[in-house]
């Protein structure tokens, strides 16, 4: 099988996983929620890039509308949501490289570093376009008539940063426990001298 082919096969077995995932019931109080789907995508993002990783958190907002989970108030906030908020998810393969040479020179501490920056860079992307929505779209359903942008903060920003701590934590679990996770057979880097 072609490298390409392999990769994006990989990538949307990772979308629908982080897809399922997403469908896990984890709200906390009335509208905190964890987004279990960031840690396939931020473990693929890891392994094979940022442009992979891209278009595989692309495929993974996309299969919110044939499933029907999909809130609506217009085709703008649809598209800031959905399309784009979780394409946003891929860029936790900026770290890539920096993780897989870190393993590569058996540099755990780099690795751990590097695995932790990437959930908070790629959840951070994301809920970024959430917080967008949230002040531009759903900012008039403010609770107890608070400012849309400390609504959209406080809602946006609590679960991006419970979803980017879990991300963080079983991905360094992971990274500690299965390195090879990252690392896969077909990649093209080489051990670096120390």
């Amino acid at each position: 099988m072609h490298a390409n082919t392999r990769i994006m096969m990989e990538g949307t077995i990772v979308a629908a996983l982080a897809f399922m995932l997403s469908l896990l019931p984890t709200t906390i109080g009335s509208s905190l929620t964890i987004s279990l789907g960031m840690i396939p995508m931020t473990l693929f993002g890891l392994r094979r890039g940022v442009r992979p990783a891209l278009l595989s958190a692309f495929i993974w907002g996309i299969l919110h509308f044939p499933a029907g989970d999909v809130q609506f108030l217009s085709v703008i906030q649809v598209l800031i949501e959905y399309p784009i908020a979780f394409t946003f998810a891929g860029f936790a393969g900026l770290y890539a490289q920096k993780v897989q040479k870190a393993l590569l020179n058996d540099d755990q501490r780099a690795a751990v570093k590097n695995v932790a920056l990437a959930s908070f860079i790629g959840t951070g992307a994301r809920f970024f376009w959430h917080f967008i929505a949230g002040v531009v779209f759903w900012g008039s359903y403010a609770l107890w008539g608070m400012n849309p942008w400390l609504f959209s903060l406080v809602m946006n920003g609590a679960g991006g940063i419970a979803t980017a701590a879990v991300t963080a934590i079983v991905s360094v679990i992971l990274v500690k426990k299965v390195p090879q996770l990252f690392l896969p057979k077909d990649m093209k880097y080489a051990k670096q001298p120390r």
